[in-house]
């Protein structure tokens, strides 16, 4: 193991850069060189890189997004594509790559693997936190606590004008976002995908609520659980409470990192060094109880992750 390749592919989360600062820098640390791959997998196909030394990665810890850039690629999905990014890392005499971000992410490095026989560890690096394998991903906390802090702020306007707050978050396959969100921001009701939702007990509960002395509420939904703008049309319609949507969007995916988020990716990318030195071939460093673990990598995109449902009904018993 000489030189080693770095890419951050899918989504950016905040805490990216302090994951490649983190491999880097544990690079360098054991003598190894890195090249950078930049545009995420589209990037790797067309061969587009640069060496990276401790310098390179100076005062990034703190931001947001990467530094590296991150396209969606549909060519990593064609064996085509798989190919030409194999043999751009042979190309570039990589003897193990570094890849940053989430299950698709993931699915991309493991074909890559198969194609060349380099070796390649998953960082995982998503505001969704829906890799299997690990407790949490770089981002998550992040992202959790920048829509909460919207919520809080929205709470204020709708005790005020005694009125019910959709607000939607990221999600449009899992609910791990929104039901963290909704249990610390203390949020009335909760929708995700993995639930089904049924309108007219959310109407009933809203309703019995009110006589129960309630004058707002704030119900959080993944994007994924339905749609938003239909579920504010139907409580008003039913209920004839006022109702308003915010969709909080992309501001969930940027800003500055959480210490959380932080020193994660600064555990991640070490640890994910280390691998690569210990001569593991295929695994992701996860997260498990408190400790840096890791598992292999096809586990982390093919199992799937299950909601705490614990923690959901936690929330209903709180919301009372």
């Amino acid at each position: 193991m000489r030189k080693i390749g770095v890419v951050t592919a899918g989504g950016d989360a905040p805490g990216m850069n302090a994951a490649i600062r983190s491999t880097v820098r544990s690079a360098i640390y054991y003598g190894l060189e890195v090249v950078g791959f930049e545009r995420g997998y589209a990037g790797l196909i067309e061969g587009r890189c640069r060496i990276m030394g401790p310098r390179s990665v100076s005062g990034i810890i703190n931001l947001g997004g990467t530094i590296l850039k991150t396209i969606r690629s549909e060519e990593i999905k064609s064996p085509e594509g798989i190919m030409r990014a194999a043999e751009n890392l042979k190309g570039n005499g990589v003897d193990g790559l570094i890849a940053i971000g989430g299950d698709g992410t993931f699915r991309g490095a493991s074909e890559i693997h198969a194609v060349s026989g380099i070796p390649v560890i998953g960082v995982p690096a998503t505001i969704d936190n829906d890799v299997s394998g690990t407790d949490t991903t770089i981002g998550f906390d992040t992202a959790v606590n920048t829509a909460l802090s919207a919520i809080d702020k929205i709470r204020d306007t709708a005790f005020s004008h005694e009125r019910i707050f959709v607000v939607e978050v990221m999600g449009r396959k899992r609910g791990f976002l929104a039901l963290e969100v909704g249990l610390a921001g203390g949020a009335e009701l909760i929708l995700v995908p993995e639930m089904e939702s049924d309108m007219d007990k959310i109407c009933e509960k809203l309703r019995n609520a009110r006589k129960e002395g309630k004058t707002s509420e704030i119900i959080v939904m993944a994007e994924g659980a339905g749609d938003s703008r239909k579920v504010v049309d139907h409580i008003v319609a039913n209920t004839g409470y006022q109702a308003r949507l915010t969709i909080l969007g992309y501001i969930q995916r940027g800003g500055v990192p959480t210490a959380y988020s932080r020193t994660l990716a600064c555990e991640f990318g070490n640890h994910a060094v280390e691998l690569l030195l210990d001569g593991a071939s295929k695994r992701m460093v996860g997260v498990s109880g408190g400790k840096t673990i890791s598992v292999d990598l096809d586990y982390s995109w093919k199992e799937r992750k299950e909601l705490d449902l614990e923690r959901y009904r936690l929330a209903e018993i709180l919301s009372s």
